[in-house]
């Protein structure tokens, strides 16, 4: 049975959390510091090295993600702990602090720890999720293959309106020079393509002419008038080279929309890591900032 980050070897990082936590507290309970509780007692410091050592090692995930040789431990343990013993630094570094807060330095960098801490808890729950998704959605074809699929009917149904009317030609085009897959993040996490509009424009008019039946040919949009054209005069070879340039555009809609999709779940899974990394070492500066503070002028 395949085990997830988070029951890796049987959760084997969740109770040394656990126990991690569980000690902390059962110290913070017991110590009698003959005053109010503080990172200035010598649990305080106990706790403070802890977390300081925690936050050190939690950031050379970074480094382990990109060393593949001589490296102990297997990544997905790594990532387990990460996710564990990062948890856990909360009640660490609350009973550390002795849930002393002030606008200080000291309490920038738990709240930076903070944010951190749950942007991680968004990455777990993306790359939990969203792998599935993508898999889903491409259904056994890999993105480059889809892309490849819309260039070729792209070309196929500009084949198709060449021989059908200019006018069929232009929308055609038109909707080809409008589909957008990828661009900036936003537009990737909108998934929106717009492969859709010729499609959607021919099927408008298409359900409107029945509606306008008695407007003149004249009065009409270029698209109205280009429908009449197709109903009225349009051969019977036009006619069924419309019909599959109609299904070609259906899919690749189709194709369009799996690939927009694709790019936001992937989007999804990184977007996550421009808050997570910089604040990462923004922490780690005000860590330092609180070290140095602490000792120096406390």
């Amino acid at each position: 049975m395949h085990d997830s980050i988070l029951t890796y070897a049987k959760s084997r990082y969740l109770w040394i959390a656990l126990a991690l936590t569980l000690a902390s507290l059962i110290a913070y309970i017991a110590h009698d510091p003959g005053g109010p509780p503080n990172g200035g007692t010598w649990l305080g410091y106990t706790l403070g090295t802890i977390g300081a050592a925690l936050i050190v090692w939690l950031m050379l995930f970074g480094v382990r993600k990109r060393n593949y040789r001589n490296s102990p431990g297997t990544l997905r343990g790594w990532l387990s702990a990460h996710i564990y013993l990062g948890t856990s630094l909360i009640l660490v570094v609350l009973l550390h602090s002795g849930f002393q807060f002030g606008w200080n330095i000291h309490t920038l960098a738990f709240v930076l720890m903070l944010v951190v801490i749950f942007s991680g808890f968004f990455g777990v729950y993306v790359y939990l999720r969203y792998p599935n998704l993508m898999t889903r959605n491409r259904d056994s074809a890999t993105r480059t293959a889809m892309l490849d699929e819309v260039a070729e009917i792209d070309q196929n149904a500009l084949a198709l309106a060449d021989g059908i009317d200019p006018k069929i030609h232009a929308v055609v085009l038109r909707s080809i020079q409008n589909t957008r897959l990828g661009g900036g993040v936003w537009t990737q996490l909108r998934a929106r393509d717009g492969s859709d509009i010729a499609l959607d424009s021919l099927h408008a008019s298409l359900a409107e002419r029945d509606k306008r039946s008695e407007m003149k040919t004249t009065e009409m949009p270029t698209m109205f008038a280009m429908v009449d054209f197709l109903a009225g005069r349009a051969t019977d070879k036009q006619g069924e080279a419309m019909r599959s340039l109609i299904d070609l555009i259906s899919r690749k809609k189709g194709l369009a929309t799996k690939v927009a999709r694709d790019m936001q779940y992937q989007a999804m899974m990184e977007i996550w890591l421009y808050i997570h990394v910089p604040l990462s070492f923004a922490l780690l500066a005000a860590l330092i900032a609180h070290i140095v503070s602490s000792f120096f002028y406390w």
